[in-house]
């Protein structure tokens, strides 16, 4: 380490320790400060890695005055809530500062949110009964996540999590590239309304009716409209209401980094539906082709070729995605699966991952990785982008022998492993990334 970087390091060293000694800690004016700095605090190592400091002020003052016991820090992919006590800030002295540290690597990104509890809602003690315990941690866990509170000190704007809980973000220094995102992270989140359209889906195959997001970015002269590329994206009410994908759609296509294109967002009606309708569901695609596609295509024209066709998902969605290219890639061409849940329907795997140390399973699969493997799908030669949190123990074992099992099948597969966990936050990035390269002749106009 040269001078120069030594006394940059020393200097961000003592950032952390600068604010936790400083005599006026807890003080209106000290907070004051910190919320013009901002939070959390970050500090390079010398390793490369980067030390965070999360720090949270207690609303009813300092531990004379205040009924908080614990303030949980939920950081995806870095705490875990099965622990029978999770991870929580701890209380400086008599102050009403919560802080606590975490050793990241520079390049990891991720949503954690704080839940403060009193002495009551702590959780329950386990017993001999390891199922039972679980079962009540588990309902403890849901229950206090309604105190759940985003990091008023975090400049950049939160969001909401999938089960309703608000977030806030990190994104160390080295985290990949996602500036199209700029926009929502200040606040702005707007689609375009001209090129948005909202239908209803009411299937008469399913007996199911579903909110659909129609979105067309670019431009293209009226007769080649009907060759635009289509994206379906499955867990479409996260993308248009929870997270917008619009603004960050509309920025890449401007860059020429996407072509100009069309997007069809798919509901997935609550949970209980997508559980029935993601896990390799025909009669989802089956209808999804048959009732759903002639009823876009009417009001936004898109190609019906498969190597224009991209299906995206994450979690149940990137293993829906993987099933509607293998089993139809005369019309499903470009297949885009984060985090693909391809231990379904082996839910055990989980439950072994976790009773070893690691929570890895090497060579794990699940169902639609034995058919691959077995020769029971329909040939094809797919375009798959494919990516997993490197922090999602027993995921990156099923995802790693469902890449295998394509690459031996002779499909086309860019795979890649991110810093971070099961994460909409990492998703949003892969998302891009992960059309950009399924489209890049289409970006460039071939």
């Amino acid at each position: 380490m040269s001078n120069r970087e030594e006394n940059t390091w020393n200097q961000q060293a003592a950032r952390s320790a600068a604010w936790l000694q400083h005599p006026e800690a807890g003080q209106p004016a000290w907070w004051a400060r910190l919320a013009a700095a901002g939070a959390p605090l970050t500090e390079r190592l010398p390793d490369g890695e980067v030390c965070v400091t999360f720090l949270w002020r207690d609303p009813h003052g300092g531990a004379a005055a205040s009924p908080l016991v614990q303030v949980y820090a939920d950081v995806n992919s870095v705490t875990d809530h099965h622990r029978p006590q999770p991870q929580s800030l701890a209380r400086l002295g008599d102050t009403d500062i919560w802080w606590w540290q975490a050793t990241l690597p520079a390049n990891w990104r991720g949503s954690y949110t704080y839940i403060p509890v009193s002495a009551a809602q702590t959780p329950p003690r386990p017993d001999a009964d390891a199922r039972a315990s679980r079962l009540r941690h588990r309902e403890w866990w849901l229950d206090i996540m309604s105190r759940a509170a985003p990091d008023p000190l975090n400049p950049r704007a939160g969001y909401v999590s999938s089960w309703g809980a608000p977030l806030s973000a990190l994104h160390l220094e080295a985290a990949p590239e996602q500036s199209a995102w700029h926009a929502w992270d200040q606040g702005r989140q707007g689609a375009d309304p001209a090129r948005l359209t909202r239908i209803h889906w009411d299937s008469a195959r399913l007996g199911k009716k579903r909110r659909i997001w129609i979105y067309q970015t670019g431009a293209l002269p009226e007769g080649e409209r009907g060759e635009r590329p289509l994206a379906i994206l499955l867990d479409g009410q996260y993308w248009a209401e929870r997270m917008p994908v619009f603004a960050a759609l509309d920025e890449d296509t401007r860059r020429g980094r996407l072509p100009p294109a069309v997007y069809l967002l798919v509901d997935v009606i609550d949970s209980r539906h997508r559980e029935q309708d993601l896990p390799c569901n025909a009669d989802f695609w089956l209808a999804l082709q048959q009732e759903l596609l002639p009823q876009a295509e009417r009001l936004a024209p898109f190609s019906a070729r498969p190597e224009r066709t991209v299906v995206a998902g994450q979690s149940y969605g990137g293993l829906a995605a993987m099933f509607a290219g293998l089993r139809w890639p005369e019309r499903f061409g470009c297949v885009l699966s984060q985090s693909g849940s391809f231990w379904w329907p082996y839910v055990e795997l989980h439950e072994r991952a976790r009773a070893v140390s690691e929570r890895r399973l090497p060579g794990s699969r699940g169902r639609l990785t034995e058919q691959l493997e077995a020769g029971e799908l329909p040939p094809g030669r797919l375009r798959v982008y494919q990516e997993v949190g490197r922090r999602e123990e027993v995921m990156l074992d099923v995802n790693a022998s469902q890449r295998a099992a394509l690459e031996r099948a002779g499909h086309c597969v860019r795979y890649q492993e991110f810093e971070g966990g099961h994460d909409w936050l990492c998703w949003r990035g892969g998302l891009l990334d992960g059309l950009a390269w399924l489209w890049e002749d289409e970006s460039r106009g071939g």
